[in-house]
C-alpha cells in the first residue's frame, strides 16, 4: 500500500469538505471509533499486562477533560510545527506531500479533541499556546531541513509515548479510550515515517521503531524522550528470557509510556516564554 494512503486510512483528507463533515461529526466519529475497534485493540494486549495496570475508580468528567486537554496541547504543537514548516518552504519538494498529509492528520486530531471536550464532555478546550520551535535560538527547524526532520521525529516519538502514558487514566471511559487508541496508532505511523525518512537521507541509522533508549544522531536535549525505552520487562516478565531475542530486539517490540510531567517537561522547551 502507498505510504500516503496508509497514513490516510485513519484520518480523512481535511482539504475535502465532505470528509471534514464526516470526521468532525460527533455522531459519525463515535460510530467509526466504536466498541468493536476498542475490543480488537485491547485483545492484542497480553492479559498479564492488562492486569498490571492499576485499577482506578470510574473517571470523573473533570479528570477526563484534563487528560484530553493534555493531548490537545500536544496536537496543537504538532499541527503548528508542520504548518509553519510548510509555510517556510524548508521541506524538500519531494517530501512536501508527506508532511502535508501529516499536518492534515494533526489538524483532524485537534478538531476531534476539541469536539469531544467541548460538545461531548461540555468542557473548555485548551487554547493553542505560543510556541518557540527554536527553543530560544538553539534550533533552526524552518531554515535547516535536517533540523526540521530531527525535531519532527522527536515530537512524534514523544506523542506515541504520551498517549500510552495516559491509557490507564482514561480506561474507564469508552469514548475517551477509543479516541486515544485511534490517535495513538496514527502518531505511531507518523513517527515511523519520519524515522525512516531520516535514515533514507543518510541523517541517521534509526529504524522505524525505537531501539533501547538510543537517540541516534538527535540532539542531546532529546534524551528524556527515549529514557526508559530499554525496558525488557513486560507485565512482570523478562521477555528476553522467553525468547531467543537480544535485549535490543525485545525493546523494539514495545513503546514505553511517558507520564504527563515528563511530556510537559519535554514540550516546555518549545513554549514561548
Amino acid at each position: 500500500m502507498n505510504l500516503i494512503k496508509l497514513l490516510d486510512t485513519m484520518c480523512p483528507d481535511t482539504n475535502s469538505a465532505e470528509d471534514k463533515d464526516r470526521f468532525y461529526s460527533r455522531r459519525d466519529a463515535f460510530r467509526q471509533f466504536g466498541d468493536f475497534g476498542k475490543k480488537i485493540a485491547l485483545a492484542a494486549v497480553p492479559l498479564s499486562v492488562l492486569s498490571s495496570i492499576p485499577h482506578i475508580a470510574k473517571a470523573d468528567t473533570a479528570s477526563l477533560i484534563g487528560v484530553l486537554n493534555f493531548a490537545l496541547t500536544l496536537e496543537h504543537l504538532e499541527y503548528r510545527y508542520y504548518e509553519m514548516a510548510l509555510t517556510s518552504n524548508v521541506i524538500a519538494s519531494a517530501d512536501r506531500v508527506i508532511f502535508q498529509k501529516i499536518r492534515d492528520h494533526e489538524l483532524a486530531h485537534v478538531k476531534f479533541l476539541q469536539e469531544v471536550i467541548g460538545n461531548v464532555l461540555k468542557g473548555t478546550p485548551v487554547a493553542e499556546p505560543k510556541f518557540d520551535f527554536t527553543a530560544k535560538g538553539n534550533f533552526q527547524p524552518f531554515s535547516d531541513y535536517p533540523t526540521f526532520l530531527a525535531l519532527a521525529q522527536a515530537f512524534e516519538d514523544t506523542g506515541v509515548r504520551a498517549y500510552k502514558g495516559q491509557a490507564a487514566n482514561v480506561k474507564e471511559s469508552d469514548v475517551v479510550l477509543t479516541a486515544a487508541l485511534s490517535i495513538h496508532s496514527v502518531e505511531a505511523r507518523h513517527a515511523s515515517m519520519v524515522r525512516r525518512l531520516r535514515t533514507k537521507k543518510g541523517l541517521d541509522t534509526v529504524k522505524g521503531w525505537i531501539t533501547n533508549a538510543s537517540i541516534g544522531t538527535l540532539p542531546a536535549a532529546t534524551t528524556p524522550i527515549y529514557a526508559g525505552e530499554e525496558n525488557i520487562m513486560q507485565g512482570g516478565v523478562n521477555v528476553v528470557n522467553l525468547t531467543s531475542l537480544d535485549a535490543g530486539a525485545v525493546s523494539e517490540a514495545w513503546d514505553e509510556p511517558l507520564n504527563a510531567n515528563q511530556v510537559l517537561g519535554i514540550a516546555s522547551l518549545f513554549l514561548a516564554s
